[in-house]
């Protein structure tokens, strides 16, 4: 049903400069969409507006020099790096004779070629039908029978109302199908959740860094590469943070500039991971130029799933490829990590990601001395089994004194089992 590149299609770039900062896409990044895409750039077309043309989206001369600069090269395909109505795509390609896309087709291609599991397939086609549906165009008119007269009657609806129908149908289907694997995918958070194993997710800019990153903590091999969106589907593994134990760490898609909305709302149920961890670390690619505009681009795509209200830390990653800067955590006024600067490639500060999460994490855990009378034994019991005393010894009245650390959720269970009164073995001098 949908166009996918092949590999070596050669394509010719627009990039069209707007006065409005909220038009403006970038160049680089262009190129490396083309390239993840796997095709090749012939020429690049450039210009400047101070809106887009109703008709081409660039001026009429600006379409004809594309047409031409096409004619030259023989390209396959004109990539625009912005979004472009389907009146204009069609008018484009009537004068380019050849096919014409725009920034939003090329990022689903994408995401086409990269999605593996069940899930990401869907959620892909999902994405793509509903912006498909949106440029569809009349076909097959000599077979519509909404005439009267005889021999002129007919089924009562056009290709194009067909197409449409056909596609609502499919979308139906697929969200059907998505809804149970949201559900499947629900029952392992919910289980997690009863263990109380935290969850820290990674997100960020596509290309920062973050599978690199899970990889090292996680000592996985999850594909990674120089190219935007190379991880799709998200992939979720279990650590040992010192003082904390067991955490879940979620590698996610990474975000772009204007991510397609049909994409937004396709993967909601995947980047539910990242709105319900109990802490989001941010990669961001400190050598990247425009690495306060990526941070932006991201915490707006979090506010857009809801998710800008978890906890983040943020990880300056790629600090190898800038000579002054070395590994080292930034505090707040409260002594709390906020930022940490290290190279999720060459490993130098790894080692402080982990110290970070342990302490951003030690809010959900509670540390204490008891004192427990022998008539408690099952109380000693039941805190051994949770691994949890660090330190024992006995007053000369025969009390058990005690040094825990453990999670809260574990500690109030304790309590619901055992009374409110153990509250009161808490030393407090």
């Amino acid at each position: 049903m949908f166009d996918r590149y092949k590999a070596g299609e050669q394509a010719v770039l627009v990039h069209i400069e707007f006065p409005k900062e909220g038009d403006r896409e970038d160049l680089q990044e262009l190129e490396m969409l083309v390239s993840s895409a796997g095709a090749n750039c012939l020429a690049i077309v450039q210009g400047s507006r101070q809106s887009p043309h109703p008709k081409f989206f660039v001026g009429t001369g600006k379409a004809e020099e594309i047409a031409e600069v096409v004619q030259l090269h023989q390209a396959d395909v004109v990539i625009f790096n912005h979004e472009l109505s389907p009146s204009q795509e069609r008018n484009l390609e009537r004068i380019c004779q050849c096919r014409v896309l725009d920034r939003t087709t090329l990022i689903l291609d994408i995401f086409a070629q990269r999605a593996r599991t069940h899930e990401g397939k869907l959620q892909v086609e999902l994405a793509q039908l509903r912006h498909i549906s949106t440029r569809l165009i009349r076909g097959w008119t000599h077979l519509e029978r909404q005439k009267g007269g005889i021999g002129l009657r007919g089924p009562g609806e056009t290709q194009l109302e067909t197409d449409r129908r056909l596609i609502r149908d499919k979308i139906k289907t697929i969200l059907k199908r998505l809804d149970k694997v949201a559900k499947q995918r629900e029952q392992g958070r919910r289980a997690r959740t009863r263990n109380e194993i935290p969850t820290v997710s990674l997100v960020g800019y596509t290309n920062a860094g973050k599978s690199t990153l899970f990889n090292r903590a996680t000592a996985s091999d999850v594909y990674a590469a120089d190219q935007l969106f190379a991880t799709l589907d998200p992939t979720l593994r279990k650590i040992d943070v010192a003082d904390i134990g067991s955490v879940i760490m979620a590698d996610t898609v990474g975000f772009i500039r204007h991510l397609p909305h049909d994409l937004v709302a396709a993967f909601k149920a995947t980047l539910v991971e990242t709105r319900e961890a109990d802490l989001q670390l941010h990669v961001i690619d400190v050598a990247d130029e425009r690495r306060q505009e990526n941070i932006d681009q991201v915490n707006d795509v979090l506010h857009e799933i809801e998710a800008d209200d978890v906890p983040q830390l943020l990880i300056y990653n790629k600090i190898d490829l800038v000579e002054e800067l070395v590994p080292r955590i930034d505090r707040d006024d409260e002594g709390k990590p906020i930022r940490i600067w290290l190279s999720a490639q060459t490993g130098v500060g790894c080692e402080l990601l982990l110290q970070a999460i342990s302490e951003c994490l030690a809010e959900k855990m509670l540390k204490c001395r008891l004192r427990v009378p022998a008539r408690f034994g099952s109380l000693r019991g039941a805190l051994y089994k949770l691994n949890c005393i660090h330190a024992e010894q006995y007053d000369d009245l025969g009390n058990c004194l005690l040094n825990i650390r453990l999670p809260m959720a574990d500690w109030n269970r304790l309590k619901k089992d055992n009374g409110t009164e153990i509250e009161k073995f808490i030393i407090t001098d």
